[in-house]
């Protein structure tokens, strides 16, 4: 035997050696082998060694068998590690309560810690051959919320750890599907509000009453209550939508179990979602996810069945094939028939297959969001099963659902194959004006307009609360306030339709603000359009025809009046728009409806909304030596549809004219960007435009006003019919023998209308004379003011009676000491040819004129704010009224 060497695989004695047969750790190469039998054995094993180095070890070598060799000296287990001790055997039910005991010690870990084990889950009960059918059974108790706590299921506890999967993969594996679905019964069954309601339970119980199949999930208490399902349901609602459906049904069917015959689906449709973007603004980072956007139906189609689950016979052994889930994108059809193998032909089985309802809607951007110079855009929406005829053109809507790509390409020859066109798949709508109604006022809200609705000056102060940022005009401020209340409906029998609203013409020189009174209301006002006449069409105005580019079938698309229907119709320019244009708004502005006969389309559409038009006299400034008719391009058909006119005139008054430039001022001052709250103004400055009324703010008198359009209806029957027909008679007459507007019938109704609009102001719900009588007032000026200037003075006297009702009698002496100081100047300038710094006017002169409307007394008056401010002053010695121009 030769001596042993250095080589890796020299042999080592027994006793050298610590390793074990069948250890992993020790038997590898390189560590010391067991001896061999003769040093040929060893020779051999290292060429074969050699060899295996170049082509890697071989485990199953010719003599593999040697290593499992009984060695005695190594066979042998060391007493240090080794535990021989006696224990005595357990018994069966010993060892079971051992185990029950450590299983009720790691589930009471896991609750305590909050995290559960595998393994530790069920109870110590089961048995192998019940444990599937018991595992379901838990787990739907664990679903009702009818488990105690020591029988909790397993659950996927960080459901948000995705695991690095998408969200649209995660989703739809089985166990995340099963913990969504359950968390969402839960959701369903135990969410209570800050009040101790269980909301949901109730709004099952209502819609069960209503046998409707949609409820409504508000998504902020969803992410109050289960922020992970408030996470992925944004970014994969097509997947998540039809689990909720799943769990909402069970919950039902368990609450009502005999509901499924009246429905036979449940649709979870997702309210207030947070974010709201603007159809422009969809872009492809909102593809398949859940979106909320805003816009007015434009046109609809017919509602039409699409295919939901459906059977097919195969012709040539008549079996029936299916069913197949039909998708949104492409046809399922099948391959082959199981029964006879054959490759078709298929034919649709028209009796199992299920239809669901489908209709396609274009909704397009509300008119005030588009930005000026841009068309507006317009987005297809689809609506499915009980979603269908909710809307129609004209109505604004609010929408939650889903941004798809339509994938087939064959419907995108027209944008080009690699394109796609878009729909969105509605989910959830709601109406503009339903949520607008006075139910979404707040019972604060409700309050303060209640206390508001009981100051005694609260006409006063609505008329002051009229555009502040336009200077005077009281006459036009009433007007729109008036037409912004509106008068009372009537259609007896359901055959004579009476309109409600007021129609307001303003008309005067430019300069004079009327553009910008129309653009207050179409802030103020609730559903506005705003139009001008240049820009207008009749079909644009009213309605129009044309072809769906995909269907190729006739549509009826909404004009400006149809789309304000219930709001108000601002047209600018009115005078700028064709006559044949204008003709096609007549049967709006009294009927209040847009009949259409066009390519074979025979209807009729509302329009039931007031119109307010702005105009300019022909040759740009109002001439008073004139008829208001000869003033203005208008037809009679179209002045006597106008309830009020208004004319403006630009007068040159001084003192007028100084107030409005520091009014002017002020205001630019005051609303300047970079304006410090810290600076005083001046107080005279301020109260300018309101003299001594405190004005309502913008948004409290929004909410006064959609308040008291839906809960005041004021009735007649206390209203002086003898003082209408005295009034009217006495205006027919004037007005044939003046040559100015006809006086029609339709007045008398616009002074009901201005009558039930002033009553519905203090929130009354009869009219009483006070309102008759400012009716009255405000019909006699808008026909006075139409009135040529030598018929006006004298007309003015004739109703003295009728004009000065609800006026301050400060007012009233101001206006006539105005006429006497503008006949004053007009004298002194014939005679001496220049200015006078001081008009002189005799008290006595005031005081005749004063007695003519039956005021006796001048000294509050002379005292008051109001003749003071307009720089006049009183000499009693000299019995003279002096102004400083």
């Amino acid at each position: 035997m030769s001596e042993p060497t250095s080589d890796p695989f020299s042999v080592a004695s027994p006793d050298d050696s610590q390793s074990r047969r069948g250890d992993p750790l020790t038997s590898s190469p390189g560590r010391d082998l067991p001896p061999f039998e003769d040093e040929s054995d060893l020779g051999s094993n290292r060429v074969q060694q050699d060899e295996e180095e170049e082509e890697g070890e071989e485990l199953f070598g010719d003599n593999f068998e040697q290593d499992y060799r009984p060695i005695a000296a190594l066979d042998v287990y060391d007493k240090d590690g080794l535990d021989d001790g006696d224990f005595s055997d357990l018994s069966e039910s010993a060892r079971q309560d051992a185990e029950k005991e450590m299983r009720k010690r790691d589930r009471e870990d896991a609750l305590a810690t909050g995290r559960m084990r595998r393994g530790f889950i069920y109870d110590d009960s089961d048995e192998d051959e019940e444990r599937p059918t018991r595992r379901r059974r838990m787990a739907e108790r664990a679903a009702e919320g009818e488990m105690e706590e020591e029988e909790e299921i397993e659950s996927i506890e960080n459901l948000e750890d995705m695991k690095g999967h998408s969200v649209r993969e995660w989703v739809t594996l089985l166990a995340p599907k099963t913990e969504i679905k359950n968390r969402f019964k839960n959701f369903l069954r135990t969410f209570i509000d800050s009040k101790g309601h269980n909301v949901y339970r109730e709004k099952i119980r209502q819609m069960v009453e209503a046998n409707k199949q949609s409820l409504v999930i508000d998504y902020n208490m969803l992410a109050s209550a289960e922020q992970v399902l408030a996470y992925f349901l944004p970014e994969a609602p097509a997947e998540i939508l039809p689990t909720f459906d799943e769990a909402a049904k069970e919950v039902v069917l368990n609450m009502y179990p005999n509901y499924e015959r009246i429905a036979k689906e449940i649709h979870i449709r997702i309210a207030e979602l947070p974010l709201i973007e603007d159809i422009r603004s969809l872009r492809q980072l909102h593809l398949n996810q859940l979106i909320r956007t805003s816009g007015v139906v434009t046109s609809t189609s017919g509602v039409l069945p699409q295919l939901n689950i459906i059977k097919y016979d195969c012709n040539k052994c008549n079996f029936v094939l299916g069913p197949f889930y039909q998708s949104q994108n492409q046809e399922v059809r099948p391959g082959s028939c199981p029964e006879c193998q054959s490759s078709g032909p298929f034919e649709i089985n028209m009796e199992q297959t299920i239809y669901k309802n489908y209709q396609r809607v274009t909704i397009q951007e509300s008119p005030g969001k588009v930005p000026p110079g841009r068309l507006p855009r317009s987005k297809d929406t689809i609506l499915l099963d009980d979603l269908v005829d909710q809307c129609k053109p004209g109505d604004e809507l609010e929408l939650t659902g889903i941004y798809h790509n339509n994938y087939d390409g064959s419907l995108n020859t027209a944008n080009g194959f690699p394109v796609f066109a878009t729909v969105i798949q509605a989910n959830h709508i709601t109406k503009k004006d339903e949520k607008l109604a006075a139910s979404s006022l707040t019972d604060e809200d409700v309050k303060a307009i209640v206390a508001l609705s009981k100051d005694e000056r609260i006409t006063e102060r609505i008329f002051a609360s009229m555009a502040p940022s336009i200077y005077g005009h009281e006459d036009i401020k009433k007007a729109i306030a008036l037409s912004l209340f509106g008068g009372e409906p009537k259609n007896p029998g359901g055959k004579h339709k009476v309109r409600g609203d007021l129609n307001i013409l303003i008309c005067g020189d430019p300069g004079t603000a009327k553009s910008q009174f129309l653009k207050y209301i179409e802030k103020i006002g609730h559903r506005v359009v705003f139009t001008t006449g240049q820009g207008a069409s009749a079909v644009g105005l009213t309605a129009y025809v044309q072809r769906n580019p995909v269907s190729k079938e006739w549509t009826l698309e909404a004009g400006a009046l149809v789309l304000a229907d219930k709001g108000i119709c601002l047209i600018d320019e009115f005078d700028k728009m064709n006559d044949q244009d204008r003709t096609s708004i007549h049967e709006a502005m009294e009927q209040q409806s847009i009949s259409v006969s066009k390519a074979g389309i025979v209807t009729s559409l509302h329009a039931r909304c007031a119109v307010i038009a702005a105009a300019n006299p022909i040759g740009g400034r109002y001439d008073p030596s004139l008829t208001f008719a000869e003033n203005v391009d208008l037809t009679e058909p179209i002045l006597s549809r106008f309830d009020v006119l208004c004319v403006v005139r630009d007068t040159v008054d001084p003192i007028q004219d100084e107030r409005l430039a520091k009014f002017v001022v002020s205001s630019h001052m005051k609303h300047h960007p970079s304006n410090n709250d810290d600076i005083r103004w001046d107080e005279e400055m301020v109260s300018l435009n309101v003299s001594g009324i405190e004005p309502i703010p913008q948004e409290l008198l929004r909410k006064y006003v959609i308040y008291a359009k839906e809960k005041t209806s004021p009735k007649l029957h206390q209203m002086d019919q003898d003082k209408v027909a005295k009034m009217y008679a006495e205006l027919r007459r004037e007005s044939m023998s003046t040559g100015s507007i006809p006086i029609t019938v339709r007045h008398i109704e616009s002074m009901i209308r201005m009558a039930e609009a002033h009553a519905r102001m203090h929130l009354r719900d009869y009219v009483n004379e006070d309102d008759v009588n400012m009716a009255i007032r405000v019909m006699l000026e808008s026909f006075i003011n139409t009135q040529k200037f030598s018929v006006m003075r004298s007309m003015r006297k004739t109703f003295s009676q009728y004009l000065t009702f609800r006026k301050d009698n400060n007012e009233l002496l101001l206006f006539i000491l105005k006429q006497l100081a503008q006949d004053q100047m007009s004298f002194q300038r014939n005679r001496f040819g220049l200015q006078q710094e001081q008009i002189e006017i005799s008290e006595k002169d005031l005081a005749d004129k004063a007695r003519q409307i039956n005021i006796y007394s001048l000294t509050t008056f002379f005292d008051s704010d109001l003749f003071r401010t307009h720089r006049f002053s009183h000499d009693s010695k000299r019995k003279l009224i002096i102004q400083t121009v």
